[in-house]
């Protein structure tokens, strides 16, 4: 074979990129926290605008260190549905703005009354609680905004404001979190206690998901299977939460920690038990993993995330 023949043939085969998963994980993991960030600082009003002191507080709840799990997970299920990755810039920063409203709103001293978040002080000791309540009903509008002028069809919009609309409604994330405001001294049994997490936490992941495969607009994925995954990653979530708050210090985890235990909450961990919450967590995991076993597309990303909620646990 002559090396024109060589060449010929070498062009044709598949670039391998040699660098490690983890790494080529880590290094998407960064490009969307680093483009989601850009996207809520251009989103968000500037904090010289009038009002100033809510715009600055707005930001200052939004811009500071998170997990960004939500972009996270809508970048994700995009890439797997071959998604415009500026179109889940925007979704993922409307994400990112419903659930700091809902940690805002969480932190209020008529809810969980907590003076630390993301390791620095909630919005209403920073500013003032009633600032805080606005903050939270602005952020929420602010993520509606976004949505309706994301880049899709209109139809498609309609379909991304139904799903976030749904996963924060009284029947999803505002509905959990007021079974959780009256469980306080009560017993829930296990089913009322996940049933209860599936509304407050896993909705607003299962949408997370769900929206960015909806970016597409036109896709080949099993939302059943999107769906699954979700559930699944949405409950070890908060279980892996509960071990945390049982388990870490302050300072590591960003919050106040044992808080939940303090204010006699119901909890994975004090119905189960440390172990049996590890083992829970553990069968979740896999669980998600399994949900993806026959889904087309890129699901690395989905299988990486998963991997990266379970193994907060080390």
């Amino acid at each position: 074979m002559n090396n024109s023949h060589r060449m010929a043939s070498a062009s044709l085969l598949p670039k391998i990129d040699p660098t490690p998963v983890s790494q080529q994980f880590e290094a998407w993991k960064q490009a969307v926290l680093h483009s989601t960030t850009l996207t809520l600082e251009r989103t968000l009003p500037a904090s010289d605008e009038i009002p100033a002191r809510l715009h600055e507080a707005m930001r200052y709840a939004v811009l500071g260190s998170g997990k960004r799990m939500r972009p996270l997970l809508c970048h994700a299920a995009g890439e797997a549905a071959a998604a415009n990755p500026e179109t889940l810039n925007v979704v993922g920063a409307a994400l990112e703005m419903v659930h700091v409203y809902s940690l805002v709103h969480d932190d209020l001293p008529a809810m969980d009354d907590d003076n630390l978040r993301r390791g620095r002080a909630t919005v209403h000791v920073q500013y003032d609680e009633a600032t805080a309540i606005l903050v939270g009903d602005a952020l929420q509008a602010q993520a509606f905004m976004a949505l309706s002028q994301a880049p899709v069809s209109t139809a498609c919009q309609v379909s991304l404001v139904r799903a976030l609309a749904m996963a924060v409604s009284s029947v999803g994330m505002v509905g959990g979190q007021m079974i959780d405001l009256a469980s306080l001294d009560t017993k829930l049994d296990i089913t009322q206690l996940e049933r209860m997490h599936r509304m407050k936490t896993g909705a607003l992941i299962q949408a997370s998901v769900r929206m960015g495969a909806l970016c597409a607009e036109t896709t080949q994925l099993n939302i059943d299977s999107l769906d699954r995954y979700s559930t699944a990653i949405g409950l070890a979530y908060q279980v892996i939460d509960d071990i945390l708050d049982a388990t870490v210090d302050t300072a590591t985890l960003g919050k106040t920690a044992g808080k939940d235990a303090k204010d006699h909450k119901p909890t994975y961990v004090s119905m189960l038990g440390l172990t049996q919450s590890r083992h829970l967590a553990q069968r979740l995991g896999e669980q998600a993993h399994q949900a993806l076993k026959n889904l087309a597309g890129r699901t690395d990303r989905l299988h990486g995330l998963a991997d990266l909620i379970i193994n907060r646990l080390h």
